[in-house]
C-alpha cells in the first residue's frame, strides 16, 4: 500500500491538483443529461474484505454500515448505511506450519493482520478433505463474508499471492528482486486452491462467488521479499498460462457458471497493455475485465473502455480504488472520470477501513487495532451508493463533474454531481432529452449534499429544490458533492 500511495500521487496528483488550483474562475454551466446514450446497468458497489475485514468481521455494526442502507450508530453518531452489495473476498498465502522441513519465509516489514492465512496448508495432498487444508483458517474475514452474504451481498474471490509454498522463494510477498514468483509446477495448483475454496464456500459458507481472480496486479513490480504486504508478480505469459487451468478446475467441480475476472492491474495503461499482449484464446478465458484506479486522474480510461468493452466484448469494472484524501473530494473527482470515460458497470474502494488517516471512510489504530475517527469520505461514497442502486441505467451527462443513473420502473432519474473547483458555481440540468418530467408534488426534487471543504452539510438532506420546467438548477458550493433525485421521469 505505500508504493501504491505514492503512485497514484505521482499519476494523478498533479493534474488533480492542478484542476482545482485553476478552478476558482469556474463558470457556472449547464449538463444535458441524454437518455439515448448509455453505458449498460449498474452491477453495484463494493468493497475489498483484506485487511480491515480481518480485524473488524465479526462486527455486525460495520456489517450494517457498509453493506446495508440502514442508519447506523457509531461512537454515538448516526452514519448512513452505504448500501454496498459486492465484497472481494481474500484468499490468504500464509500459514505458520512446516511441510518436510519447509516452512513460510515473511517479510519483516508485514504486521500481523495482513498475514491472511490460506486454507490448502500441505502440498502433499489436493484432497479438501484431508488434514493438508485447514478450513477452520482466516476465520475473521470469512465473518465479515458471510455476513455481508447475508445482507445480500455478491462476492469475488482473489488472491494477493498464491499459497507460500507455490511461491519460488516461499515468501508471499514476492521476489527479492520484484520478478515472477509463483512456481512453474505450480500453476495448475494455485488454481485449483482457488477453485477448491469458491466450492468449499458454496456448499458449506452459502457463498457462491460470481468470479474468481487469480492475480492482484501482477505486472507490477514492487511485490519483493521485505513487501508491507501480500504480494506476486506475474507477467502476462505466466498469467495466460494458469487462466486454462482456472477454467479446467472451476468446470471439473462443476462450478461452470462461475466466471473468471482478469488482471486486477494498478491502472488503466497497465491493464491496455496485459489485456492487448493476451491471446484470442487467453482473452476467451476472461469474462470481466478488472481494473484498479491508482492512475488517479490519469491513464487512458476511454481506451481500456474501447479494447476491453467495445472491441473484447467483456464487461469491465473498476475493482479496486483508493486514495488518501479524507474529504472525498478526490473520491468523486476519479469516480466520475470513470463514469465518463472508463465506464465500469461496478466500483469497489479498497479499504473502507484503514489505520491510515484518509485512506479509509473509517480510521483505525494500527498498534491496538480500534476502530477511531470517521472520515468525511464516508459520506461523499453515500451521495453516489445509497442512491445510484444495481439495475439502473447508467445515462450520458457529457461531462466528467455529474453522473446519471435512471431507473425506468420506478421512473426515477439520479444526478450526482461535484464542483470540483474552489469557488461556488450554479450547475443547471437540462432533462428536455426526457418524454416527461414531474418531480415530486409540486415539482420538488429531494437532494442531499456534502461540503468536502468541512464545517457544515454531511449527507444532509434538503426539500427547497424544485424543477422549472424540465430544468433543474441547484447552487454548489466549492467543493459540495450532491445529489438529485428526480421522480416521474420516462425517458
Amino acid at each position: 500500500m505505500i508504493r501504491r500511495r505514492t503512485l497514484l500521487a505521482a499519476a494523478g496528483g498533479t493534474v488533480l491538483g492542478g484542476a482545482l488550483a485553476t478552478g476558482t474562475a469556474r463558470a457556472d454551466a449547464t449538463i444535458a443529461v441524454n437518455p439515448a446514450t448509455t453505458y449498460g446497468k449498474w452491477d453495484g458497489w463494493g468493497t475489498s474484505l483484506a485487511w480491515w475485514a480481518n480485524v473488524f468481521g465479526a462486527r455486525d455494526d460495520f456489517a450494517d454500515l457498509f453493506f446495508t442502507t440502514r442508519s447506523v450508530t457509531y461512537n454515538g453518531t448516526a452514519l448512513p448505511g452505504l448500501g454496498l452489495n459486492i465484497a472481494r473476498y481474500n484468499l490468504g498465502a500464509c500459514s505458520a506450519n512446516s511441510v518436510g522441513g519447509e516452512s513460510m519465509a515473511a517479510s519483516p516489514d508485514i504486521p500481523g493482520y495482513k498475514q491472511i492465512e490460506g486454507y490448502w496448508q500441505d502440498w502433499n495432498n489436493e484432497d479438501p478433505t484431508s488434514s493438508a487444508w485447514k478450513w477452520t483458517a482466516d476465520a475473521t474475514q470469512r465473518a465479515a463474508l458471510t455476513k455481508a452474504t447475508a445482507r445480500g451481498a455478491a462476492s469475488e474471490l482473489f488472491a494477493n499471492s498464491p499459497m507460500w509454498w507455490m511461491c519460488l522463494n516461499h515468501n508471499p510477498s514476492g521476489a527479492s528482486g520484484g520478478g515472477n514468483n509463483l512456481q512453474s509446477w505450480n500453476y495448475r495448483q494455485h488454481a485449483s486452491h482457488l477453485a477448491a475454496v469458491a466450492l468449499y464456500a458454496k456448499n458449506n459458507w452459502g457463498v457462491n462467488f460470481s468470479t474468481v481472480e487469480a492475480f492482484n496486479e501482477p505486472s507490477s513490480n514492487w511485490w519483493t521479499a521485505t513487501g508491507t504486504q501480500e504480494g506476486c508478480h506475474a507477467d502476462a505469459s505466466v498469467q495466460s498460462a494458469v487462466l486454462p487451468h482456472l477454467r479446467d478446475e472451476l468446470d471439473r467441480r462443476g462450478l461452470t457458471g462461475t466466471r473468471i475476472s482478469a488482471s486486477d492491474e494498478t491502472n488503466y495503461d497497465v491493464a491496455r497493455t496485459t489485456w492487448n499482449s493476451f491471446g484470442s484464446t487467453t482473452r476467451a478465458l476472461v469474462d470481466r475485465v478488472n481494473v484498479h484506479g491508482y492512475q488517479g486522474s490519469g491513464g487512458r480510461r476511454d481506451l481500456l473502455y474501447t479494447d476491453a468493452v467495445t472491441t473484447g466484448g467483456k464487461a469491465l469494472w473498476n475493482s479496486e480504488y483508493g486514495d488518501g484524501d479524507g474529504t472525498g473530494l478526490s473520491l468523486a473527482s476519479n469516480l466520475l472520470l470513470d463514469f465518463r470515460w472508463l465506464h465500469p458497470t461496478a466500483w469497489v474502494y479498497w479499504q473502507v477501513m484503514d489505520p491510515t488517516a484518509g485512506w479509509g471512510m473509517i480510521k483505525y489504530d494500527e498498534s491496538t487495532l480500534t476502530a477511531g475517527a470517521v472520515e468525511t469520505k464516508l459520506y461523499v461514497m453515500a451521495q453516489f451508493s445509497r442512491h445510484i442502486r444495481p439495475g439502473m441505467t447508467i445515462v450520458d451527462t457529457g461531462v466528467d463533474y455529474a453522473v446519471a443513473a435512471y431507473d425506468a420502473t420506478a421512473k426515477r432519474l439520479v444526478i450526482v454531481a461535484a464542483n470540483k473547483s474552489t469557488s461556488a458555481q450554479t450547475l443547471t440540468f437540462d432533462l428536455s432529452r426526457f418524454t416527461t418530467v414531474t418531480g415530486s408534488t409540486g415539482g420538488l426534487v429531494p437532494r442531499w449534499n456534502t461540503l468536502t471543504a468541512g464545517g457544515g452539510d454531511l449527507y444532509t438532506a434538503h426539500s427547497d429544490t424544485r424543477l422549472n420546467g424540465k430544468s433543474l438548477s441547484v447552487p454548489f458550493a466549492a467543493g459540495a458533492v450532491q445529489t438529485l433525485q428526480v421522480e416521474g421521469v420516462v425517458a
